[in-house]
């Protein structure tokens, strides 16, 4: 066990001594030119249908990974770990929602997972979906939406996951912007004990107007009688008379170019931006970062506690630990339900070795108290990991203490939509970890911090991370929109990404993440748009106009403040405020709901015309106001004011 001791940054946890003589990544990987160690890992953790001949063509800001290298990403993930004898193993202990003691909690080993794709495939093949066909994907957390993915990769079709809790509405408008001509989802969802109308919200996007899809493929989860039309065919139905031997469905061989999967995420401005990603360069990265990261070894059992609708869930759930041959927890439902020891009692039962989840849910933990861990065994876990947004170091302090036996490595990681897989983190058995920071690039990875001039930035100074050089899982560009990939990315500076995210250097040039610098709100590790919020609410008959700011919040990182101006003579009553909430619920999620809705006359403007959004950042946290002189009317504030505080 490693001995914390106190730097003057606070503590710090040198790496374990025995880890450092097993772990996975290598002190001389840190010092590898980038196309060296990229090409060892292409080569060591994929398997090519023909090889790369170029490893990085580089034309700023496009990257080509891999050239002139052929595979397959469901190949990678399913069929050559049941060639190389391990097919009886578990790739997913499935998890519903009522528990890991439910009598639905089984096992699927790699062989099943073959058969099952397989056969998803060849139903698919029937609904004329192959190479270039794209397909939409809106399901919870059940082993369905996995082989769902793998299905479309099996054929060369790239798929869409929208977060199965979004609307409808954000789901017409996802399959109708990549042209999808087929929808997966599932009859009802069960979240929290809870039956969601997860078809039904479908169904209400798709309808609304005009849409691409010709047939939605429906799973069945609860079973439930729900409205079946002439486009709608049942899982069962569509692969009943179909082969699932994998040599009647064979891999599409793929260009290491060739689109994988589009996953949109939320800008400041404008709709949601449909981030591209590639086969070769983008199952490279997930697999090496897993397999590095997590220091993964044949016999673990890995549990990434994500949702497959966010890149969390496409990375490090289905691609990277599929690719690497992991078992894996598929959990469906939330934190403390059916009670809050089931998190505990997944561990315990499956002896899982490596957990990776988000600050927000070991928030709820630590909430709900550590007695509920008493009495289970978690002497199984040797990693934990942190992602979604910055941990604060008390959190990190219980979590290792508590979760890890007080001897376990947090990998803090820092990465985004955009980025694909893991840059920054900690490294097992090389990196003495500091609570509450990401710390060190992972190889291959040359960030910078910079100021709006693009000076380099010294320690304890705030400044915009940015990244210098390529890797292999950057997104290509946005999908139909060019100019906005880069002007979005790469114009504020010439020769870098900016990722959107403030940081800076402690006196060891280790790396601090602050948070978003732009107009995203992050709510439990999900990044959503101001701008889509206020959309939303202004779309409500009553509404004149919205503006939308973050406020600090100790359950979800960051909670959303709306404040709102009404039309005419119209009050703001509990009852509207409930009101624009579902609004929002309606238009996007439940997720994007303002935790807040102050109601105003106007709101605080400048004698141009322009909303002093600083002001209302400020009115959200509680802080000091500052000058506000320039405003058309200064009452404006003093009237919302008073609201934060009644």
């Amino acid at each position: 066990m490693s001995e914390a001791t106190t730097s003057q940054e606070g503590k710090t946890y040198p790496p374990d001594s025995e880890l450092s003589k097993t772990a996975n990544v290598r002190p001389e990987m840190l010092e590898q030119d980038l196309q060296e160690f990229w090409s060892e890992q292409a080569k060591d953790k994929i398997s090519w249908f023909e090889p790369f001949d170029t490893v990085l063509d580089w034309n700023l800001p496009y990257a080509k990974w891999f050239v002139g290298g052929k595979l397959n990403a469901c190949y990678n993930c399913v069929d050559r770990h049941v060639e190389n004898g391990k097919g009886d193993k578990v790739a997913l202990h499935v998890v519903p929602d009522d528990g890991p003691d439910s009598s639905e909690a089984r096992d699927i080993t790699f062989s099943q997972l073959q058969e099952q794709v397989v056969k998803f495939a060849n139903g698919l093949k029937k609904l004329g979906v192959g190479k270039g066909v794209p397909v939409g994907i809106y399901m919870q957390m059940i082993p369905e939406a996995v082989v769902a993915m793998l299905a479309c990769a099996r054929l060369g079709a790239p798929h869409t996951v929208v977060f199965g809790g979004f609307s409808g509405k954000a789901v017409a408008e996802r399959c109708n912007d990549l042209e999808c001509k087929v929808l997966i989802t599932q009859d009802e969802s069960m979240r929290g004990g809870k039956a969601g109308a997860q078809k039904t919200n479908a169904d209400e996007g798709l309808d609304a107007g005009p849409t691409t899809v010709e047939k939605v493929v429906v799973v069945k989860r609860s079973g439930a009688d729900i409205p079946m039309g002439d486009r709608d065919v049942y899982l069962d139905d569509l692969t009943s008379d179909v082969s699932g031997d994998a040599s009647d469905c064979p891999c599409e061989p793929m260009e290491s170019e060739d689109l994988l999967f589009l996953l949109y995420t939320s800008g400041s401005t404008g709709k949601p931006k449909g981030v591209v990603h590639t086969t070769g360069g983008y199952l490279v990265g997930t697999a090496t970062t897993h397999n590095l990261v997590f220091d993964v070894k044949d016999d673990s059992v890995y549990w990434c506690a994500a949702d497959i609708g966010w890149i969390t869930g496409h990375s490090y759930i289905v691609y990277g630990p599929l690719a690497n041959g992991c078992t894996s927890v598929l959990f469906e439902g939330v934190p403390g339900y059916p009670d809050k020891d089931v998190w505990w009692r997944t561990i315990d039962k499956y002896g899982v070795t490596i957990l990776y989840t988000s600050p927000t849910a070991i928030k709820s933990h630590m909430k709900a108290g550590e007695q509920h861990i008493e009495g289970h065994d978690l002497s199984s876990i040797k990693i934990l990991g942190s992602v979604g947004e910055p941990i604060n170091p008390d959190v990190w302090e219980w979590y290792r203490e508590h979760v890890g036996g007080g001897k376990a490595p947090i990998m803090d990681t820092w990465w985004q939509t955009e980025t694909g897989h893991i840059l920054i983190t900690p490294l097992p058995g090389i990196t003495t970890m500091k609570p509450g920071m990401a710390q060190q690039p992972f190889p291959g990875v040359r960030p910078e911090i910079r100021d709006d001039e693009g000076n380099q930035l010294g320690v304890e100074q705030t400044g915009n991370l940015v990244l210098t050089q390529p890797w292999p899982g950057m997104m290509r560009t946005l999908y139909n929109d060019d100019q906005r990939f880069k002007d979005t990315y790469w114009s504020k500076y010439s020769d870098a990404y900016f990722a959107g995210d403030g940081a800076k250097y402690d006196a060891d040039g280790d790396i601090q993440l602050m948070g978003r610098i732009d107009d995203v709100v992050n709510v439990s590790g999900h990044r959503l748009s101001t701008f889509e919020v206020e959309s939303a609410l202004v779309e409500h008959a009553d509404v004149a106009e919205a503006a939308v700011a973050a406020r600090k919040d100790d359950d979800t990182g960051q909670a959303i403040v709306a404040f709102v101006s009404l039309k005419g003579d119209k009050e703001g009553t509990e009852e509207l405020e409930q009101a624009l909430r579902e609004q929002v619920a309606q238009s996007i999620g439940k997720l994007a709901r303002p935790a807040t809705v102050i109601f105003a006359s106007d709101l605080p403007k400048t004698r141009s015309g322009k909303i002093m959004r600083r002001l209302l950042k400020n009115l959200a946290e509680g802080e000091e106001l500052g000058d506000t002189s320039t405003l058309v009317d200064p009452t404006v504030v003093e009237e919302m004011q008073k609201q934060m505080n009644s």
